[in-house]
C-alpha cells in the first residue's frame, strides 16, 4: 500500500492552529467513546451520524455537524487524520486560520450536499472527516499544484515524490469512477460526499488565487518562502 506522509511546506503565514485542533478533535471524539461505550461504540456514532433521510426532512440537522467528528472505526480515522495532517496546514498557512475554519466547515457541509443528493432516501449513517477533508485535498490542488507530495510505498518502507497535480488527480479520478459505478446501498464509501467536497475545494481554491502566489488570501511571506 501506498500513503501520503508529506509535502514541501509553506514557511511563514499563519499556524495551523484550527488544522491540528481539528485533528487533535477527531481522535478524542473517537478515542474517547471507543473506550467509554465499548461494544456500543458503534451505537453512539448511528446517534450523531448524519442520515439522509431524516435530513431532507428537516430532522437532527445538527448532525451535519457532529458526523465530521465521528468514524466507523480506527483505520477510518488513521486515514483520514493523515490526509488532513499533510495538506491542511499549507492551506490554513496560507488562507489564514480564521478563513481555513470557515472553509473547512462549508466543505464539509458541501460535502454532505454531494452524499444527500445521490442518495436523499438513506437512512444508513453518514460518519468521517474525509467530506471536509475533500475540500482541503480540492484547495490543494489548484494552490499548490507543483508541491512535491512524499509517498511511503509499505512494502520495503521506501519513500518516493510525486507531484501534487499528479496525486490529487488521481484520487479525483478514482473517487468519479467509484461514484458512477459503486452502489453505497447497504452502507460504504459516500463516494459523492468525496466528490462534493473535493469541487467546492477547486472553486475555493480558485477564488484564493490558485496557483498565484500573492493574490486572494496569499501572505507575501507565503509567497516569498514557498518552495
Amino acid at each position: 500500500m501506498i500513503f501520503p506522509i508529506g509535502d514541501d511546506q509553506v514557511q511563514g503565514g499563519h499556524k495551523p492552529i484550527f488544522a491540528y485542533s481539528f485533528l487533535v478533535i477527531n481522535i478524542l471524539a473517537f478515542v474517547i467513546p471507543w473506550f467509554v461505550f465499548g461494544p456500543n461504540y458503534h451505537g453512539f456514532v448511528t446517534e450523531f451520524g448524519s442520515l439522509p433521510g431524516e435530513i431532507t426532512n428537516g430532522v437532527d440537522l445538527h448532525t451535519l455537524i457532529t458526523s465530521m467528528f465521528m468514524h466507523g472505526g480506527w483505520m477510518h480515522l488513521v486515514g483520514n487524520m493523515l490526509f488532513l495532517w499533510v495538506f491542511g496546514d499549507n492551506i490554513e498557512a496560507t488562507v489564514g486560520s480564521f478563513n481555513f475554519l470557515l472553509f473547512y466547515f462549508i466543505g464539509g457541509l458541501f460535502a454532505s450536499a454531494g452524499h444527500i443528493i445521490s442518495d436523499p432516501d438513506s437512512m444508513i449513517p453518514t460518519v468521517g472527516a474525509s467530506g471536509a477533508i475533500a475540500a482541503v485535498l480540492g484547495a490543494y490542488l489548484v494552490m499548490f499544484p507543483k508541491s512535491q507530495i512524499k509517498m511511503l510505498f509499505l512494502l520495503g518502507m521506501r519513500t518516493f515524490k510525486i507531484p501534487a497535480l499528479l496525486f490529487l488527480g488521481f484520487w479525483i479520478a478514482q473517487q468519479l469512477w467509484s461514484g458512477f459505478t459503486t452502489s453505497t446501498e447497504g452502507g460504504g464509501t459516500a463516494w459523492w460526499a468525496h466528490i462534493g467536497g473535493f469541487i467546492f475545494g477547486v472553486i475555493a481554491g480558485f477564488f484564493s488565487g490558485g496557483a498565484k502566489l500573492g493574490k486572494g488570501y496569499f501572505s507575501k511571506k507565503a509567497e516569498k518562502d514557498y518552495v
